[in-house]
């Protein structure tokens, strides 16, 4: 019997382009469709390397995240825990916008410091289904044409729990608009 699904909406902010090299700053991830079940947190860098852009993006510092910031294995494994409980006996799916950047980022991490991810070894790009769902070009991917069709009350700012229940919003709408498969 397959098993039900269930979509977690994730977004991950940082302080350069990829992981290890540099640090996952935050994680913000709630349930598709279930806005009060949310977890976020924000992590203690690997190390001092960064790149002053991406780091001003999330309004985050490393001195606040050298002082406030969880250590990434206790963060990534109450995570873990958090989605594997959500999730109960349906099978959790990532979600993201822009998920490749998200993923590897989230992957790395929790294979680094749990072992797993309970996503497995895929997700759902909402760039990507935006795309196959409006038979739109990938360069007409972009949030401001998505948020069109689609839009979200909520605003984005680069708050990773803030950004998760934005692209949340966006992505039940375009469930709720995909065609329904034939009996």
């Amino acid at each position: 019997m397959r098993r039900s699904e269930i979509y977690f909406s994730v977004d991950i902010e940082a302080n350069g382009p990829i992981p290890g090299e540099f640090s996952m700053t935050s994680l913000g991830a709630c349930v598709i469709g279930r806005p009060e079940a949310t977890f976020y947190c924000e992590l203690k860098p690997l190390h001092d390397r960064f790149e002053p852009k991406a780091l001003s993006i999330s309004g985050l510092s490393m001195e606040h995240l050298r002082e406030m910031g969880e250590e990434p294995g206790p963060a990534l494994e109450r995570f873990s825990a958090w989605v594997k409980s959500t999730s109960g006996a349906d099978r959790p799916v990532f979600v993201a916008f822009n998920a490749p950047f998200d993923w590897m980022f989230l992957h790395w991490y929790l294979v680094k410091f749990t072992g797993s991810n309970p996503f497995g070894i895929s997700g759902v790009d909402i760039k990507a289904y935006y795309m196959g769902l409006s038979g739109t070009s990938w360069h007409e991917t972009v949030k401001s044409a998505i948020q069109k069709r689609f839009p979200s009350g909520k605003p984005h700012t680069h708050h990773a729990l803030d950004d998760a229940l934005e692209q949340a919003e966006i992505f039940a709408r375009m469930l709720e608009a995909r065609p329904r498969p034939l009996a």
